[in-house]
C-alpha cells in the first residue's frame, strides 16, 4: 500500500502478529494528499529504492497523533508529534514509530518540478522539524487538516483548485522557515500565502468592532487598495467577507439551543456588532427573518425532535414489555 500511494521501502514491525493499519488517498491534480494510520513500524528507503523507483517528490508529513522521527541527508528530526517534517523520495531515508502507541498523518506528495524554491535550499529543510503551532506552517497545516476531513466532498474542479492552493501554501511555508526573499515565489504563490494569512487573522478577530478593512491592511503592512484587489479576485469585498462571517457566527450561537441565557443583542456584541439594530437589518436581510424569530424557531425545533423522540420510545409512555401468558 505504502509502495503505491508513496514510494517503496522496506519495512519492518515488532507488531507484525496484530499489525494494523488504513489509508485514504485523494488526488488534487498535480497534488496528492493521504492518511495514513498505522501500528509501530520501521521503515528504510535505500539507494536500490531510489534506482528501481522515484517518482521524483518531495513529500510534506503531518503527524496528527502518536509520534514519529525520519533521518535523511544527513538530518534527523527526532521524535515529533503534531509538527510538520519534508523528505525527498529521490534520496536514501529512514523512518520509524517509537514506542508502542500507533500514529496517523496527512502527507502531501508533490513533484519536484512544481515547487518554486532552489532545490539547493530545499535541502535544508530535508527531515527538519516544521512548526505547526504559529506562522505558515500553522496555516499549512491547518489546511491539510480540512483536506483530509472534508476534500473527499469535493467535485473533480474544486479538487485541481484545492491542490493549486495547497502548492502555494507550502512554497510559502517552506520559503518562511528558510527566510526566503518574497521574491523567491511567484506572484500566485505570495498572493496566496497572504490571503491565507488574511483569513486566518480575520477568523480570529471577528468580534474585535475595530476589525476594519483599514486595519487588516495595516496588520499585514499592505495598502488598502491592494487588500481590495486581492479579494476582489474571489467575488467579494473585504467588508462583506468580515460582515457575512460575522453574521454567520451570530446565526450559529442563536440557533444554539444552549446559549439562550444570553440575549440576542448580546450574540451580536460577542461578534462585533456595535448597532443592535443594524444587526437586526442585515440578519433578515441575509437570511430572511429576523434574530429572534431565529432564535424561537430553533427552540421550536429542538421541542419538536423531543416530542417526536418521545412519541417513538415505549419507555416514555410507561410501556414496559413482558412474558406473554396462556
Amino acid at each position: 500500500m505504502v509502495a503505491q500511494q508513496l514510494v517503496s521501502t522496506s519495512i519492518r514491525s515488532e507488531h507484525a502478529g496484530d499489525f494494523r493499519a488504513e489509508a485514504a488517498v485523494l488526488d488534487l491534480g498535480t497534488v496528492q494528499v493521504s492518511q495514513f494510520g498505522y501500528a509501530p513500524l520501521r521503515a528504510r528507503r535505500t539507494a536500490a529504492h531510489v534506482r528501481a523507483s522515484d517518482p521524483e517528490q518531495y513529500q510534506l508529513g503531518l503527524v496528527t497523533s502518536g509520534s514519529m522521527w525520519i533521518s535523511q541527508n544527513r538530518n534527523d528530526s527526532g521524535p515529533f508529534s503534531q509538527d510538520l517534517v519534508l523528505w525527498d523520495t529521490s534520496r536514501p531515508f529512514e523512518s520509524g514509530v517509537p514506542g508502542t502507541e500507533p500514529v496517523r498523518a496527512v502527507i502531501l506528495s508533490l513533484p519536484h518540478s512544481v515547487l518554486s524554491l532552489r532545490p539547493a535550499r530545499v535541502e535544508r529543510l530535508l527531515a527538519q522539524r516544521i512548526p505547526a503551532d504559529r506562522g505558515m506552517g500553522a496555516i499549512l497545516a491547518q489546511y491539510m487538516r480540512s483536506l483530509a476531513v472534508y476534500g473527499e466532498e469535493c467535485g473533480p474542479a474544486d479538487l485541481e483548485r484545492l491542490g493549486s492552493v495547497a502548492l502555494d501554501l507550502v512554497g510559502a511555508a517552506l520559503a518562511d522557515r528558510l527566510g526566503a526573499a518574497d521574491d523567491e515565489l511567484p506572484e500566485q504563490a505570495r498572493n496566496q500565502a497572504l490571503l491565507a494569512r488574511i483569513d486566518t487573522f480575520i477568523g480570529h478577530n471577528l468580534g474585535d468592532p475595530e476589525l476594519t478593512p483599514a486595519a487588516v491592511a495595516a496588520r499585514h503592512s499592505i495598502s488598502l487598495r491592494r487588500l481590495q484587489l486581492l479579494f476582489r479576485e474571489r467575488g467579494q469585498g473585504v467588508a462583506a467577507t468580515i460582515r457575512g462571517l460575522r453574521l454567520e457566527r451570530c446565526r450559529e450561537d442563536l440557533g444554539d439551543t444552549g446559549q439562550l441565557a444570553g440575549t440576542v443583542h448580546g450574540v451580536a456584541g460577542r461578534w462585533g456588532f456595535t448597532s443592535p439594530s443594524a444587526f437586526s437589518r442585515l440578519f433578515r436581510e441575509t437570511y430572511g427573518i429576523s434574530p429572534t424569530e431565529y432564535r424561537r424557531a430553533a427552540v421550536a425545533a429542538v421541542a419538536r425532535d423531543v416530542r417526536a423522540r418521545n412519541d417513538n420510545d415505549p419507555c416514555a409512555h410507561g410501556t414496559h414489555g413482558g412474558a406473554a401468558r396462556s
